[in-house]
């Protein structure tokens, strides 16, 4: 368990030294015990308010992080557990409407056990509430961050943690709908660890409290700095092949195949001055072949979406298409890097719901209002390195290929031996150059420092 920071102290921890400025909300009338007449309520909150200093449960204000000025949303876990009643939904409310007057991201400073007993539905119809103010905050085009402290559950991490734009836990956070008390009897205390919603891809980071302040700024930074119209296409990192370029179809694949070749991970550190990373599908799964976030490139943020070589899985692409609406809705251009023998087809690929993450990710491209902007830097197979390429505005590198399915399957498909993969590919016109030829692809890009 994560030592329990006060409100305050979690502010103060996080917000650039004297910057927080509290906002004013007005004051809720109850009749005496509240709104259900629950008898010992009024003295259940004197005891609170003596034992914190706080009036309520969530303290809200202006503040900047890392120089970003932001409106921020701070629990306090020993005001009632930290728990949601109407006078806590008046401030969160009144937060969410100042961060869209003042054009502010929203970050929430999360430590909660849900709803307040004492006033029944009432207290649950809080998240409605904070769920129309989350959705008129996203229209607005205005990031919101979630820091899962300790604990977050119940319909605190249901509406505030799960359903930010980018979510951050310290280790050790207890994290989960279900709160310590109602969970069955026998359930396992590490699925509900913020370790564990990272892995199911819930979470985007887990993050030490010492390193908070400054991934937090860096975040604020990334979010709020987009890069003016289209990202351009990386260098080619691994240049013309020592062969030079491809003479058949079958030399384009074999270079393409190279294992020796630059991957993503090397394209995106040549083109980005920092990067942070967006984690997992938030439907339960996480696919390492595909890198996701957002990167300052000039100072200025572009967000990538980045195949690793691997056959991408459904995560994969779910993961892309999320990163790829965040980024259209805050006005930040993609890059995305293709990069892959196609789509994951096995078994449990099927049983994710592979077809219907592809037709996600092809969405996601062709909706997006932002430029989307696309470099094949190695295997471009199929409609799984295709759900990624932006119509249009697709470059290739000169160890590339991208064709309709790899040349042995294409080979199996017509009934050919597989002595005759060389010659499909050929057929295929699947090399750099013919890609350009075709209208496929916009050019070849050269290596560093060589003319374009």
């Amino acid at each position: 368990m994560t030592t329990r920071l006060s409100a305050r102290a979690a502010l103060a921890a996080l917000a650039d030294p004297g910057s927080f400025t509290e906002l004013t909300v007005p004051v809720r009338e109850y009749a005496p015990d509240g709104p259900l007449g629950w008898a010992g309520y009024d003295d259940s909150r004197e005891r609170a308010a003596a034992r914190t200093g706080e009036s309520e449960s969530v303290v809200v204000g202006t503040a900047r992080v890392g120089g970003r000025d932001a409106v921020l949303v701070s629990f306090e876990f020993g005001f009632l557990g930290g728990s949601l009643g109407e006078r806590t939904g008046d401030r969160l409310e009144a937060a969410y409407a100042h961060a869209r007057d003042r054009r502010l991201p929203l970050v929430s400073l999360i430590a909660t056990g849900g709803s307040r007993m004492q006033e029944g539905m009432l207290a649950l119809t809080q998240l409605q509430r904070v769920a129309r103010q989350s959705a008129l905050t996203r229209a607005a085009g205005l990031p919101q961050v979630a820091v899962l402290r300790d604990p977050t559950t119940g319909g605190g991490w249901a509406t505030l943690g799960a359903g930010a734009d980018v979510v951050l836990a310290l280790p050790g956070a207890q994290v989960g709908f279900a709160g310590s008390r109602v969970r069955p009897a026998d359930a396992d205390p590490a699925a509900y660890t913020a370790e564990a919603q990272y892995a199911a891809g819930f979470v985007d980071a887990v993050v030490p409290p010492e390193d908070l302040p400054a991934v937090l700024g860096t975040w604020l930074r990334l979010l709020t700095s987009p890069h003016p119209g289209p990202a351009e296409p990386p260098a080619a990192l691994g240049g013309v092949p020592p062969g030079g370029p491809a003479r058949t179809g079958w030399d384009a694949v074999q270079q393409a195949r190279n294992p020796a070749r630059p991957r993503a991970a090397a394209y995106l550190d040549a083109y980005f001055e920092l990067r942070l990373p967006v984690h997992g599908d938030r439907a339960g799964g996480t696919d390492p072949g595909m890198l996701c976030g957002f990167g300052l490139r000039a100072g200025r943020t572009v967000a990538y979406a980045a195949q690793c070589g691997t056959a991408t899985r459904p995560a994969g692409y779910r993961t892309a298409a999320r990163l790829i609406r965040l980024a259209d809705r805050l006005g930040v251009p993609v890059l995305t890097l293709v990069d892959t023998p196609g789509a994951a087809n096995d078994a449990e690929a099927e049983h994710a719901g592979a077809g219907a993450a592809i037709a996600d990710a092809f969405a996601a491209v062709a909706s997006a209002t932002v430029p989307v902007t696309t470099l094949v830097i190695g295997e471009g197979g199929s409609g799984g390195a295709l759900a990624l390429a932006a119509p249009g505005r697709t470059w290739v590198t000169p160890d590339s290929y991208f064709s309709v399915i790899a040349p042995e399957l294409a080979a199996a498909i017509l009934k050919r031996p597989t002595s005759e993969a060389p010659t499909t590919a050929d057929q295929l016109r699947l090399r750099p150059e013919d890609l350009v030829t075709l209208g496929i692809a916009r050019g070849v890009v050269p290596p560093p420092g060589t003319p374009a």
